[in-house]
């Protein structure tokens, strides 16, 4: 390595917004608008960089929405410590993969196309050239790329400049080391001029990782002045009016005066940061309101979309577009509220259900069985539930549950269908005969499936592939109980509403819904760090109803229809059947395909 003066000179006096100003250039790979680097685009990002600067300036919090440029700012303040202040540095994304993408799409186009950091990062072809994906070096530091997920990347090392992205989604702990976040910040101690930047948008109220650190900042808020009085506003979303003719508008606390988006972001070049909070550590939250690169009427637009999709779509909503934390209801279902969910369905299908999925819990004697209907946004009816007493080890209950699975539900007009997408738990004792069920039977959409617990899990992962060809599907149960229990609490004509037959020979009893409510939410600390988990209420309730609703769950995610589509058929049939009656025309079947829509099988 060359050692040049540089090195050792003092601190430039030029702040990171006119770093980038001078010296950043967007790649068009990864920018809709590439070309030179303008802070005044987003004038909310110039003190957002520059409070990284001031010696003073031990630790900085961004808790922000999904649009608002926060991955450039890390991006400019890797390139501005490379340049003017060489420093190790660490990058820690959620996971090794992400680190990797994050090495390849975003920070090697910024090395090749800012001249000033030419020569400075060697080109990895080069011999010995201290430049590989994860781990680069120039002269006086080096540059790391970490997964929170992997202790192994999570290494000791001295590092000045900790840059954590995405902080929400680290694991609570790196393998058995214990909080990611915590193990990182060790590795700065030995520098007093340690720079810790944590970048996020958040997840759960309570229990988000970003939402716990900006409480203990200065909770600083972007405000705008209005268009005619001048009084400085906040950009609330409790303050959008919209009718879904005319374009949204926001109104101005102080005079009333309402807007639309362009007139309020006209000022922007006005706008201020406001701290609620006494702190040494500066935070700051910004909303998608501010963002140059999102409209307001996209805005509302996507909350429609959401409110009408459910609450799961609702809390995406809610944590990438406002930036803010969802308050989840999961866990708090009074189980004397269940008999609000029943109703007469007049038949074994109501009019509403589109498709079936299928849930199956193996137990030591016997199988137990949920029939699910999906109707349009998110709302599901239960249909039946069902225990096949046996041995799971011989060949005739097996039998009696694909009889069962073949079989046809049915509306009041005789139309029928049959179970779309069926998953059976395989993480018992019957592991094999799991397997050899479903060997054959990936064409009707029936998979082996095993849960796994851990908060931030996707409902489902892409399957593996088991011996004899059966493909495995990993379900994210804690992922989709929080989504049942919230569903569980909305209330009726809301989307996402659990409906149940008042028929009691279906099956849904009172021990029925101790089953479904056996479990419930709980926040429990491991390394410094809370993270959520499931419990048993009471061990003198079984779980298996709550199980068997999981998977079938689960088996409508593996799916992933279009009920758009679905909803466009089932009128379409009774179009047509009202049309044909008098030609006594035989009956239709509906039987869904859809496995096209969800993974490739």
């Amino acid at each position: 390595m060359i050692i040049t003066n540089e090195i050792f000179q003092p601190p430039p006096d030029m702040m990171i917004s006119e770093w980038a100003d001078e010296f950043r250039e967007l790649p068009p790979e990864a920018s809709s608008e590439p070309g030179h680097w303008s802070t005044s685009r987003a004038p909310y990002q110039r003190e957002m960089m520059n409070a990284i600067c001031p010696p003073s300036a031990e630790k900085v919090v961004f808790m922000t929405a999904a649009q608002v440029g926060k991955t450039e700012i890390i991006l400019n303040t890797i390139g501005y410590y490379i340049h003017k202040e060489p420093s190790p540095i660490l990058v820690m994304q959620p996971t090794l993969q992400m680190g990797e993408s994050f090495s390849k799409d975003r920070l090697s186009t910024m090395l090749r196309d800012c001249t000033c950091l030419h020569g400075k990062v060697k080109d990895p072809r080069a011999r010995d050239s201290g430049n590989t994906l994860l781990h680069k070096t120039f002269p006086g530091g080096h540059i790391t790329i970490a997964g929170a997920n992997s202790p192994a990347s999570l290494a000791s090392r001295p590092i000045r400049v900790l840059l954590c992205d995405e902080a929400d989604r680290y694991p609570p702990s790196a393998g058995t080391e214990g909080d990611p976040l915590s193990l990182a910040v060790k590795r700065t101690q030995n520098f007093w001029n340690r720079k810790i930047i944590i970048v996020s948008t958040p997840t759960v109220k309570g229990y988000s990782r970003i939402e716990s650190e900006y409480e203990n900042t200065t909770r600083e808020e972007w405000e705008l002045p209005c268009p005619r009085c001048g009084k400085y506003n906040a950009l609330d979303w409790e303050r959008v009016i919209y009718d879904g003719k005319t374009e949204p508008l926001m109104r101005c606390r102080e005079c009333g005066y309402e807007t639309n988006g362009t007139g309020w972001k006209s000022q922007s070049y006005k706008g201020r940061w406001h701290a609620n909070n006494e702190s040494k550590v500066r935070g700051f939250h910004v909303n998608a309101l501010a963002s140059p690169w999102v409209s307001w009427p996209e805005i509302v637009s996507q909350y429609e979309e959401s409110r009408r999709s459910g609450p799961e779509k609702l809390k995406v909503w809610t944590n990438t577009v406002l930036g803010q934390p969802y308050e989840e209801t999961a866990g708090t279902v009074n189980i004397d509220t269940m008999t609000d969910h029943e109703e007469e369905y007049g038949a074994e299908l109501p009019d509403e259900v589109l498709l079936l999925t299928a849930g199956i819990d193996t137990q030591d004697n016997r199988l137990e069985i949920e029939i699910l209907g999906h109707g349009q946004n998110g709302d599901t009816y239960g249909i039946e539930y069902r225990r096949f007493y046996g041995n799971p080890g011989s060949a005739a209950l097996w039998k009696k549950l694909d009889e069962y699975l073949s079989r046809e539900w049915h509306y009041a007009d005789g139309d029928s269908l049959k179970v779309s997408c069926a998953c059976i738990d395989s993480g018992g004792h019957f592991t094999d005969e799991v397997y050899d069920f479903c060997r054959d039977k990936a064409r009707r959409n029936i998979f082996p499936v095993k849960g796994r617990g851990g908060y931030g899990l996707p409902g489902v992962s892409r399957p593996t592939v088991q011996k004899h060809g059966v493909y495995l599907f990993l379900l994210g149960v804690s992922t989709i109980k929080g989504e049942l229990f919230t569903r569980l609490n909305a209330r009726r004509g809301e989307p996402g509403y659990c409906y149940f037959p008042k028929d009691d020979s279906k099956g849904y009893d009172g021990m029925y819904y101790y089953g479904l409510l056996s479990e419930r939410m709980v926040v429990k600390r491991r390394g410094g760090q809370e993270y959520v988990t499931w419990e048993e209420r009471t061990r003198s309730v079984r779980n298996e109803p709550l199980d068997c609703r999981v998977y079938a769950l689960g088996a409508f995610k593996i799916l992933n229809p279009d009920m758009t589509r679905h909803k466009r058929k089932a009128e379409s049939r009774g179009e047509s059947k009202a049309q044909s009656a008098a030609m006594m025309q035989p009956k239709r079947i509906m039987r869904p395909r859809v496995i096209r829509r969800g993974f490739a099988i």
